[in-house]
C-alpha cells in the first residue's frame, strides 16, 4: 500500500469517528475462468469477504454496502479470456477476475489490471502467510499484481494392480514416491515397466502410458525432466535447450514406437481419457491434483487402494524429478473509480484468509495457498490435501510470467505433436521449433 493510500484510508476512518458518514454502495463483479460447481468459492469467498468488510466498516461507524455478482458460465478458457479482453477494451471490465497467473504479463502491459500492492499491505497478515513462491508467481517485473487464489500440482500416477502384476510388492509401491524424488525410478524405468505391461497383456496396446490429451503446463514438466529450463533468472529471457527438447521429444517417440502410447493419442476426447485412467485401463499417466475428485465421479471410490502418485520422474542425468504448479490468481481490473479498486483489493486479501481459502481447497481438491492452512481442521483431515502438499509442493515450480511464454509453450507442443505422430523426425521438429521461436521471440530467447 502506498503512503498516499494509507493516509487517505486514515482520513476516512477519522471522519467516520468524528461525524456521521453517508452510506456507500459499491458493486463488485467477479469473473472466474475454468470454474465449475466445485469451484464456487472462487466467487463465494469474495461475497464472504464483503460481509466481513461491511461489518468492520459498521464498527467504525460507516455504512458500507457491497453487492457481489459472479460469473463462471464460460464455455472454456478461450471464451473467458476473450470476454475479459473485449470488456476491458470497451471499458466494461469486471472488478475482479480469477485467472491463470500467465495472464499477468500481457494484461499488465495492456493496462487491463492494476497492481494489488497499491491497495493492500503485503507485509501484514494474511498475505505474509501465503507461500512466498506463490506470491512470486503472482508478480511480474518486480510488481505484485495479484494474489494466489488456489494452488495445485501435476503428479505422475501409477495403477497399483498393474504394478502388482509386474511383480511389485505393496511396500515397493508405497516406496515409489521417495524413489522418484531421489531419481532412483526414472522415466526410462517407467517406459520399461509400461512396455512389459503391454507385452504381457496386463493392459491393452496404447495404454501403457496415457499422457495428457492436449496442450498444457504438464508437458513443460517433461522438458524439465530432461534438463530443460524455462527462464534465465538473470536476464529474464526464455530458454530453448536443443538437447533437452530433443530428449523430451524422443522419449514420447520411443513410447509410441513401443506400442505403449498411440500415435493418435493427442486430441482424444477428454471425458474418455478421465474415465479410462480412473478405472485402471492405463498403467501410468499424469494429471493434476484436482483429478482426485474427478476420479471418484468416474466410479473410482477407492483412490488410495488403486492409485499411487509421485513427482514427474527424472528423464536422464541432465534433468530432475519435478512438478509444475499452475495457480490461479485474483487480479483487480482497471476501473474508472479508484475506490472500487481499493475495495476489490481488500476483498481479495480477506478472501485469502486460511479458513476461507480452505473451503475452496477442500471442495475443489486444490491445495493451500497459505502455510497455516495445514493446521486448519478441514484441511488437516483431508488425506489427499495433506499428502499431496507434502509430496509435491516442496518440489513445485511454475511456468514463467513472460510476455512470450504463450508462444514458447504452443511451439513446444506443436513440435512434440509433429514428432509424436511421425509427421516429422525428432531432429526436424526440434529444428523447426527453434527456427520459429528465434523468429517470433528473437532477443527474448536464449538458445543453448
Amino acid at each position: 500500500m502506498t503512503v498516499l493510500k494509507r493516509c487517505t484510508a486514515l482520513v476516512g476512518v477519522l471522519a467516520a469517528l468524528t461525524g456521521p458518514a453517508l452510506a456507500e454502495d459499491i458493486s463488485v463483479t467477479v469473473w472466474a475462468g475454468g470454474s465449475n460447481d466445485s469451484d464456487s468459492y472462487r466467487i463465494d469467498a469474495i461475497a464472504m469477504a464483503a460481509d466481513i468488510l461491511e461489518r468492520e466498516a459498521a464498527i467504525l461507524g460507516e455504512e458500507l454496502n457491497i453487492t457481489v455478482e459472479g460469473r463462471r458460465d464460460f464455455s472454456g478458457w478461450e471464451e473467458f479470456k476473450q470476454s475479459v479482453t473485449l470488456a476491458s477494451e470497451a471499458g466494461t471490465a469486471p472488478t475482479i477476475v480469477v485467472t491463470s497467473h500467465l495472464d499477468i504479463a500481457p494484461w499488465s502491459q495492456a493496462g487491463y489490471i492494476v497492481p494489488v500492492e497499491d491497495y493492500v499491505d503485503l507485509d501484514a497478515w494474511p498475505l505474509t502467510d501465503v507461500y512466498p513462491n506463490l506470491m512470486e508467481i503472482a508478480s511480474f517485473d518486480g510488481i505484485q499484481w495479484g494474489i494466489p487464489q488456489d494452488a495445485e500440482s501435476r503428479p505422475f500416477f501409477f495403477w497399483r494392480e498393474t504394478l502388482e502384476k509386474l511383480g511389485y510388492s505393496e511396500d515397493d509401491i508405497d516406496a515409489l514416491p521417495e524413489k522418484v524424488a531421489a531419481g532412483e525410478y526414472t522415466l526410462a524405468d517407467m517406459l520399461a515397466d509400461a512396455t512389459r505391461a503391454v507385452e504381457e497383456g496386463i493392459v491393452e496396446e496404447g495404454y501403457g502410458f496415457y499422457p495428457r490429451n492436449n496442450n498444457g503446463p504438464d508437458y513443460a514438466q517433461f522438458y524439465q525432466s530432461f534438463g530443460g529450463e524455462l527462464l534465465d533468472p538473470e536476464s529474464g529471457k526464455l530458454i530453448f535447450d536443443r538437447q533437452a527438447m530433443t530428449d523430451f521429444y524422443q522419449f514420447f517417440v520411443d513410447a509410441a514406437e513401443a506400442g505403449v502410447v498411440r500415435r493418435t493419442h493427442l486430441g482424444m476426447d477428454g471425458n474418455q481419457w478421465y474415465r479410462e485412467v480412473a478405472n485402471g485401463k492405463a498403467a501410468f499417466w499424469h494429471g493434476g491434483t484436482w483429478h482426485y475428485g474427478r476420479y471418484e465421479t468416474e466410479g473410482n471410490d477407492d483412490f488410495w487402494g488403486t492409485i499411487q502418485f509421485s513427482l514427474i520422474p527424472q528423464g536422464n542425468e541432465n534433468g530432475r524429478p519435478n512438478t509444475i504448479t499452475h495457480p490461479l490468481v485474483y487480479l483487480v481490473m482497471d476501473q474508472e473509480d479508484d475506490r472500487i479498486e481499493e475495495v476489490a483489493a481488500q476483498l481479495v486479501a480477506i478472501a485469502t484468509e486460511p479458513r476461507i481459502n480452505t473451503l475452496h481447497a477442500i471442495q475443489s481438491n486444490h491445495l493451500a495457498v497459505a502455510q497455516s492452512q495445514a493446521d486448519i481442521d478441514l484441511y488437516r483431515s483431508s488425506r489427499w490435501a495433506s499428502e499431496a502438499t507434502e509430496v509435491l509442493l516442496g518440489s513445485a515450480n511454475s511456468q514463467p510470467n513472460h510476455l512470450n511464454y504463450g508462444a514458447f509453450s504452443e511451439a513446444m507442443y506443436r513440435g512434440l505433436e509433429a514428432a509424436w505422430t511421425g509427421s516429422q523426425s525428432v531432429e526436424e521438429a526440434v529444428a523447426e521449433v527453434e527456427a520459429q521461436l528465434t523468429t517470433t521471440i528473437g532477443d527474448a530467447l536464449i538458445v543453448r
